[in-house]
């Protein structure tokens, strides 16, 4: 299962949250997002959890606890699956949206 985590600090790095999740079962990606345009990080990140019983224990724990003096929002990640795209400011690119992940 994919699991979003919002509202990090700038302190986080992926072994912490690997670790703070793997205290939930075992953990397959770590991915904390960076924009690839300015290089700032996004203060969120995905968690890939293969367990289902395992990420919903992990995200029922975790969601509004306080890390590193930051309170967590943890989810279900939800990607959108339609096939809008959005303007970008930058030089007028467009990117897509996140893609749909299945399995």
């Amino acid at each position: 299962m994919k699991i979003f985590v919002g509202n990090m600090t700038r302190d986080v790095e992926k072994e912490i949250l690997r670790s703070l999740f793997s205290d939930y079962g075992d953990v397959n990606a770590v991915n904390i997002l960076i924009d690839r345009i300015n290089g700032v990080w996004k203060a969120f990140a995905f968690i890939d959890m293969p367990n289902e019983n395992e990420a919903w224990d992990a995200i029922s724990a975790l969601d509004n606890k306080e890390h590193f003096g930051n309170v967590l929002s943890v989810h279900q990640a939800r990607f959108r699956n339609d096939d809008r795209r959005t303007a970008s400011r930058h030089g007028g690119r467009r990117q897509t949206d996140l893609p749909e992940l299945t399995g």
